[in-house]
């Protein structure tokens, strides 16, 4: 990694100053020249900056995106699509095929790893493989047994790297995690929902560090069910958060964050799709800037990034578990309704159905998963948990405050339908009281 950023700069180097005053409209910062306005003048917030590159105005316009906002990735043909070449000299048209091969001499030589296990990691390794920044190994959870037969099944992560051709490990044991990414001899660390926290041993390892995406705006649901709280708790928006790892549950400081938006029919999984593919885009930007970041002079990297977590503004979330996706029926049919979209397709939201059996009346006691529901602003008298038919027909539940409208379930022991489908099987589901 002889050819550095700032090997490619230093016979241009200038000094300029960046204040809180530089911050344009559209959220970048502009270089001002020193000459001109007096550190006197200034306000106290003033940073000094050492730009690693030319002195020409023209060049400092066009380069100031790229060093300062995550926006540009330096591939081959990082100069035409980025520059306009007729608008520079040709000295400044050299410094910046200078600064392309710099780039792109590092991200050759950079021995990446990726952890991730769940499908929220598969975008995101998918990104990665088709840009410069390609694993050279991929780290996830071992092979486990899923679905009714309990067939070993390994992690979707796992699939899309061997069908790269990338080396899996699975370590079983924190040893094993140490030893096996000791080996790896990372440059960086990219982390996507690999459920483990790494220890300082890994931490310690990667000259750019160990960067984590996760599915908030920390410091907003640090934690493990950080998409399902969002929903839950009837938020409107929610976003990706890209961060420097620190050993601690994601507290690390933030690199780049993304909003997005939580529809009113959300689920935890539509959601989960969304963030993925946003943060897989997102890390691609942030990874790039980074990597200028930190290979520009020591002296250049007080300014911007990475801004530190509000601690005292932390929200954090638990595991789910089965007893979680448990109905109270005494919850308004807003909260419910929450809760439904939150928990698809894990834990699940059921509740107790009696079901009538054909022989002598007898009744079975069955779990029953509502996967799909609405609200329906309706106070009735009816019991907690009553099930009723509207006048349209529909099968309602009445709650702490309106009601509910089913429109998908399933039973204990059998397949997903639809609310007329249920209906008609088990008839006697209206007028039962759900528990």
């Amino acid at each position: 990694m002889a050819n550095t950023i700032a090997n490619a700069y230093r016979p241009q180097l200038t000094s300029y100053e960046l204040d809180a005053h530089s911050l344009g409209d559209d959220g970048q910062f502009i270089v001002t020249d020193p000459t001109k306005s007096p550190i006197a003048n200034r306000p106290k917030t003033v940073l000094k900056v050492a730009l690693i590159f030319s002195s020409s105005k023209r060049i400092l316009s066009k380069l100031r995106t790229f060093l300062m906002s995550p926006i540009i990735q330096p591939t081959k043909e990082f100069v035409n699509t980025s520059i306009d070449l007729k608008s520079l000299s040709r000295k400044d048209a050299k410094l910046q095929e200078k600064i392309a091969a710099a780039l792109l001499e590092i991200y050759k030589d950079l021995k990446i790893v990726f952890m991730g296990t769940p499908d929220f990691a598969v975008p995101v390794l998918e990104e990665l493989l088709k840009s410069d920044f390609k694993p050279k190994a991929v780290i996830t959870a071992p092979d486990k047994p899923a679905g009714r037969g309990q067939k070993i099944t390994p992690p979707p992560v796992k699939i899309i790297a061997q069908n790269h051709q990338i080396p899996v490990f699975q370590p079983e044991t924190k040893e094993d995690l140490i030893k096996q990414t000791t080996d790896l001899g990372p440059d960086l660390i990219v982390v996507a929902a690999y459920g483990k926290i790494l220890p300082k041993e890994i931490l310690d390892l990667p000259k750019y560090g160990s960067v984590n995406i996760h599915p908030s705006l920390l410091p907003n649901y640090r934690g493990p069910s950080p998409i399902q709280f969002a929903i839950l708790n009837g938020d409107s928006k929610t976003g990706v958060s890209i961060i420097l790892m620190n050993g601690k549950m994601d507290e690390g400081p933030i690199l780049a964050q993304e909003i997005v938006e939580i529809e009113k029919d959300e689920t935890a999984k539509s959601l989960e799709n969304k963030l993925s593919k946003i943060a897989s885009k997102l890390l691609i930007k942030t990874l790039n800037y980074w990597i200028v970041f930190k290979e520009m002079p020591k002296s250049a990297r007080n300014f911007i990034l990475p801004q530190q977590q509000d601690d005292s503004q932390a929200i954090y979330t638990k595991i789910l578990t089965k007893e979680d996706a448990k109905i109270i029926w005494n919850k308004t049919a807003d909260e419910l309704d929450r809760q439904i979209r939150a928990f698809v397709p894990w834990p699940g939201s059921f509740t107790i159905f009696k079901e009538k059996t054909v022989n002598e009346g007898n009744e079975k006691i069955k779990a029953l998963k509502i996967l799909k529901a609405n609200v329906l602003e309706l106070q009735t008298k009816k019991e907690l948990g009553e099930v009723f038919l509207t006048d349209k027909k529909e099968l309602a539940v009445q709650t702490g405050k309106n009601c509910l409208i089913i429109q998908q379930l399933q039973i204990e022991g059998g397949k997903p339908m639809t609310a007329q489908e249920f209906l008609n099987g088990h008839p006697e589901i209206v007028g039962a009281i759900l528990e």
